[in-house]
């Protein structure tokens, strides 16, 4: 009913689409774009229509994943406008964490409860492959019931390209190694005229889709993302949604949507001035109205639309549930990327907070895995909660239990220097 009245207030040709999307027909471009730019009774029904849309395909469970993120170095050769976390290898503040040190964390993650480890880092000079490979088996070793969640497709393409391989046959090893799906990050914009302006040198767009459809043909799912909020125009965010929509159905390889806001306080493209059109960071009205689209173009293909707590907050984050999403990410422990670029919402939310914040929104929590499996199920009432060690560590203690990127960059023991693993005549 509140939908019925919420549609009859709206313009005619937006109620068309957004009555298109409920009787279950794909949102085209054209409608996605016109959709962009509503505002008032139009957003409000298009928020409903979302949720709607969010009942039908996946119902009132929303998930959560225990997870520790491990971003091993900040040292990068790239140099890409956006980016804070990234350091050259003559920064005071450049770290690279050892593989005892890594597997250290994972198996620390491991014993308080967590299923997967998530690994993305710099592009360090003079890394082999190899390293890569060697970590991934240290890992599976040390911790065999972890899922590895490792390595964005610049990773892949860099890692390749140092063990002078093609990409299939570099996923292919990692795969065997123990590998099990990897980050749709370094997408940003799948455009390549503006990933020029955002990141020179950056993985193209071909290459992104390259890597990203080699490792689904593996058998290795990936995740997908966008970055927004930055220089882009509705047409690029549309047109990225619908690139991904099309892999989608070729392949069926993504697991999830993960819309990331841009943040820009320490970025360098807006702390130098780079970009005269750069904007900082989406509006609210951006943030809610990307997602409600993001699940009606994405939602019958990719299910799964997951909100960003690192970028938005926990308190944006619930009001997204109402808007299509149904999944609040990972537990993290460490975020070093965002936290680097000036987020404010900290690295680490135990799983009881997200349980709360998910019940509060009125929908039903579960724990979940990396491919979406149900690891705990969760009633109504708090009290009856198999909590789990991660639980009883709370947000303010989460620096002095699992280590912060301050803490990092000045860390002796971690200071950058010439890696074990290295290419001979590799430019710095």
């Amino acid at each position: 009913m509140m939908l019925e009245r919420a549609l009859a207030g709206v313009e005619p040709d937006v109620r068309a689409i957004l009555e298109r999307c409920l009787d279950g027909r794909e949102l085209s471009s054209t409608d996605a774009l016109r959709l962009c730019s509503v505002n008032g009774a139009s957003l409000h029904a298009l928020v409903l229509t979302a949720d709607h849309v969010r009942f039908e395909q996946v119902g009132d469970r929303v998930g959560y994943v225990v997870n520790r993120n491990i971003n091993f170095t900040n040292v990068c050769v790239k140099a890409c406008r956006f980016c804070a976390f990234s350091r050259t290898q003559r920064s005071d503040e450049g770290y690279f964490l050892d593989v005892a040190e890594i597997v250290r964390r994972a198996v620390q993650a491991e014993e308080l409860g967590a299923t997967e480890v998530c690994i993305q880092a710099g592009l360090a000079p003079q890394i082999d492959g190899r390293y890569y490979v060697e970590l991934v088996r240290a890992i599976r070793s040390a911790a065999p019931r972890l899922h590895l969640h490792a390595f964005s497709p610049e990773e892949i393409k860099y890692g390749a390209a140092g063990s002078s391989v093609p990409v299939r046959a570099f996923l292919e090893e990692l795969r065997d190694a123990g590998l099990g799906t990897l980050p749709g990050t370094s997408a940003e914009i799948l455009d390549d005229a503006l990933r020029a302006r955002l990141a020179p040198g950056r993985i193209t767009t071909r290459e992104w889709i390259d890597v990203v459809t080699t490792a689904h043909a593996l058998g290795i799912r990936t995740t997908s993302t966008i970055m927004y909020g930055h220089v882009e125009s509705s047409e690029h965010r549309v047109r990225h949604l619908e690139l991904l929509r099309s892999i989608q159905k070729e392949t069926g390889g993504f697991t999830e949507f993960v819309p990331l806001s841009f943040v820009h306080h320490e970025a360098p493209m807006h702390a130098k001035h780079m970009l005269a059109d750069l904007r900082p960071g989406p509006t609210g009205h951006e943030v809610v109205r990307l997602y409600a689209i993001a699940r009606l173009m994405l939602g019958a293909t990719f299910r799964n639309i997951q909100v960003s707590w690192v970028k938005e907050g926990l308190r944006e984050g619930q009001a997204l549930l109402g808007a299509g999403a149904n999944d609040l990410g990972g537990t993290l422990m460490n975020e070093s990327i965002s936290t680097a670029a000036g987020a404010a919402h900290g690295q680490f939310q135990p799983p009881s907070e997200l349980r709360r914040v998910i019940r509060d929104a009125g929908r039903v929590p579960f724990e979940r895995d990396t491919l979406y499996g149900t690891v705990r199920s969760f009633g109504a009432n708090p009290d009856a909660d198999e909590t789990i060690a991660l639980d009883r560590i709370g947000d303010a203690d989460a620096d002095a239990t699992f280590g912060s990127y301050r803490q990092l960059t000045r860390d002796e023991r971690f200071r950058f220097k010439r890696l074990p693993l290295a290419r001979e005549g590799t430019r710095s």
